[in-house]
């Protein structure tokens, strides 16, 4: 059933419960979120097995998710899956698969077939890769065999597309006119500006936005309107091709709730720590409330093998401001594909960033998790505090290695000067005041 054409009705689908159960939200809150476009669950129809409905948007967990795939360099099916399970094992809430090496169908398949969370993928990449092997050059794809991916994509189960229609002719030549240090840093963005400025065309996305809305309202296909103008560094930040590709993304977002098609919106991208809650502000008012998802934000360029960091202080401000779905960004960034490790480490600095957010926003079950870890550190209950951790496994590494004999009375760093030792010892519960 689709999502947004139930809300409308007034009919609470499975996916709508199981979101208010999963949330601890009343359900009718979740209905109305859909309904009015700042909540969306995306599930394509055609996935009717080992799928779990996830809600993305206002008044929600702040949700993660975790890119994966393939390239022309690195195309083995299972460096593909395991990277795959250590994203679902750290508790990314979903997965894009960026596949553009090997056989792109099998790719997607597989992920699609192991993964109950929704996936998404960036159609572009595979009309890309196609139009290289059937003309020799990416620009002579054409309109109908871009739309063909996109089809057999939604056709395969995929839950959320990121299209960038709003890198048009347009906003390409305000790009070029005012000039930046590094242009164009998204790859679908690339893809579709090359395109058009080879076949002097304008970027089929745009011009034929509603048979692409055709397309997702079939499978119910969630939308991921796609940031193409992102900044690629603080220099480029908040300017005016990002923001009129924005403009644009926001009537699109009209259109496509207009069509019954659930639509979020993607953002920058690298942007200083000021422009951060400003940014989310301005999307959440162009866009009318759309979820915002967002990667990173990076707020420094000097970070390479920290960028996860870089990520999570940016994607923290953001989520507190309102971003709704922080997509990954793992130590490997701006240097080379991530291993297995590097996924983990990626998502659960992202959740970190998240949590610290939804501690802000009082989102159901937030704070309990930090008192539950705090009861368990003041009675010294290392077993609690491994289990309650962000990352159990990490944390259980850590601890074992440091104490062998894993028989620690007090703190594992201060020993008998344990502050929770002495002061339980000595602090008079009811007064207040220190014994003699």
């Amino acid at each position: 059933m689709n999502q947004l054409l139930a809300a409308w009705q007034g009919t609470m689908t499975p996916e709508m419960e199981q979101v208010a159960r999963d949330e601890g939200r009343p359900a009718e809150l979740i209905l109305q979120g859909v309904a009015a476009g700042s909540i969306v669950i995306p599930v394509n129809t055609r996935r009717r097995e080992n799928r779990k409905a996830v809600g993305i948007g206002a008044g929600l967990r702040t949700k993660v998710n975790a890119n994966i795939g393939t390239s022309p360099h690195q195309t083995a099916m299972d460096v593909h899956l395991a990277k795959l399970r250590a994203a679902l094992d750290a508790g990314a809430d979903a997965v894009m698969d960026l596949s553009t090496g090997g056989d792109l169908d099998r790719c997607r398949r597989e992920v699609l077939s192991a993964c109950p969370l929704p996936v998404g993928t960036v159609p572009v990449y595979q009309a890309a890769v196609e139009a290289r092997e059937r003309h020799g050059s990416i620009v002579q794809m054409t309109a109908d065999e871009l739309f063909g991916v996109v089809e057999r994509q939604a056709r395969d189960g995929v839950d959320f597309f990121t299209i960038h229609a709003g890198v048009t002719l347009e906003s390409v030549a305000r790009l070029q006119k005012q000039g930046r240090v590094t242009d164009i840093v998204s790859r679908g963005g690339a893809i579709l500006t090359g395109w058009m400025l080879h076949n002097g065309q304008e970027n089929p996305f745009y011009a034929q936005f509603d048979r692409l809305l055709e397309i997702c309202l079939a499978y119910d296909v969630a939308l991921s309107l796609g940031d193409g103008m992102r900044p690629g560094c603080q220099a480029d930040a908040t300017d005016r091709a990002q923001v009129e590709e924005l403009l644009i993304l926001g009537e699109l977002a009209d259109r496509a709730r207009e069509a019954g098609v659930q639509v979020f919106v993607e953002g920058p991208g690298h942007i200083p720590l000021d422009q951060v809650i400003m940014n989310v502000q301005l999307q959440k008012r162009i866009c009318k409330g759309a979820p915002f998802y967002v990667l990173g934000p990076l707020v420094t360029d000097v970070a390479p093998g920290y960028d996860h960091i870089t990520a999570a202080i940016g994607g923290a401000v953001a989520a507190m401001a309102g971003a709704d779905f922080l997509c990954y960004v793992t130590p490997a960034e701006h240097l080379g594909l991530p291993t297995v490790e590097d996924v983990r480490e990626g998502v659960v600095a992202t959740r970190i960033a998240g949590h610290a957010a939804d501690l802000v926003k009082n989102i159901p079950g937030a704070r309990d998790w930090d008192a539950q870890m705090s009861q368990a550190r003041k009675s010294l209950d290392w077993e609690r505090q491994l289990e309650l951790a962000i990352d159990p496994v990490k944390a259980r590494r850590y601890y074992e290695e440091r104490n062998p004999a894993k028989k620690v009375s007090g703190c594992t760093m201060c020993g008998e000067y344990c502050a929770m030792q002495v002061v339980s010892k000595y602090l008079k519960k009811g007064t207040g005041m220190f014994c003699g």
